[in-house]
């Protein structure tokens, strides 16, 4: 949080470029994504077509539902996969475009949540208030 914060205060007391220098913050809400997707079960789909999946055949017509949530948590794509850190972002090309499947807490492809360019400049920037204005600490010496 502190890292976080510093980087916000460091921003916008006038010492750099906010949407290029907060690049911590972008980890974070990265991070938060991963780990607690908006969507943790996507939209439903229908399979077009048989295809087979890991040895699994998926029929023609079949239902198939995306865990967004098990797939941010799976230790097949992220290394300490229950840990919250967001510096694992920082020189990472992962984004939130839905073409790398490890990481959809958005969705993919056509049916991907289109308001993402809306609503991601509103959860930085009200994120960078709260941390710019208020000192966060938990309460009765918890330890995070």
């Amino acid at each position: 949080m502190e890292k976080a914060q510093a980087e916000v205060r460091r921003v916008f007391d006038g010492q750099g470029n906010a949407d290029e220098e907060l690049k911590f913050l972008k980890g974070v809400v990265k991070e938060t994504l991963r780990l607690h997707p908006p969507l943790p079960l996507l939209i439903p789909r229908e399979c077009r077509e048989m295809c087979e999946i890991n040895r699994y055949e998926i029929p023609k017509k079949t239902l198939i539902i995306i865990n967004a949530w098990a797939i941010g948590r799976d230790s097949n794509y992220w290394v300490e996969a229950e840990r919250f850190y967001p510096d694992r972002f920082l020189d990472s090309s992962i984004d939130y475009k839905g073409t790398d499947f490890g990481y959809i807490p958005f969705g993919a492809g056509r049916r991907m949540y289109h308001g993402i360019l809306f609503s991601l400049p509103i959860i930085e920037l009200s994120l960078a208030h709260l941390l710019y204005h208020f000192d966060w600490k938990l309460p009765n010496g918890m330890k995070a």
